[in-house]
């Protein structure tokens, strides 16, 4: 079996988020808008989410944030947490060194913070999180579907 994809995790960034002497939780905001979208738009995997699955519904009735159901799956954002379209999406774009997620995110929430670890998650940024990543969706599934013709 291949091993799963990891896109991220937060202890990859608690060093950064230390030297800025900031909350351990703002090593998780960024992925964690990623992982909100992923759980709305139901392309987490059915098997993830019938095993560990709590979060899920805890973050969708909105007594969680992302943030913690990101820190409820150990902080950590892999493939096989995905549906495989959700996975597919996320390796044309949330791919950090080619993907255009962290672009998107610098462009409509980072922009004079002095790092992508100063942003706050809240609801209000969470759906323009939604948004753009609802376009870039769009955009990937009607480019899938002429390559694929």
């Amino acid at each position: 079996m291949d091993r799963p994809v990891v896109y991220d995790k937060g202890k990859y960034h608690d060093e950064t988020v230390q030297g800025f002497a900031l909350p351990e939780e703002q090593a998780s905001v960024h992925t964690a808008f990623f992982l909100g979208w992923l759980m709305e738009r139901d392309l987490i995997d059915d098997e993830f989410a019938e095993d560990l699955g709590e979060p899920i519904a805890s973050y969708l009735n909105r007594t969680i944030t992302a943030v913690a159901a990101y820190e409820a799956w150990d902080r950590c954002l892999l493939s096989d947490m995905m549906s495989d379209e959700g996975n597919a999406f996320a390796q044309a774009y949330f791919d950090f060194e080619n993907g255009q997620y962290l672009a998107d995110y610098g462009e409509l929430l980072v922009k004079e913070l002095p790092s992508e670890f100063h942003v706050k998650y809240s609801w209000e940024n969470q759906q323009l999180m939604n948004s753009r990543i609802d376009a870039r969706y769009a955009a990937w599934k009607k480019s899938s579907a002429a390559r694929s013709e």
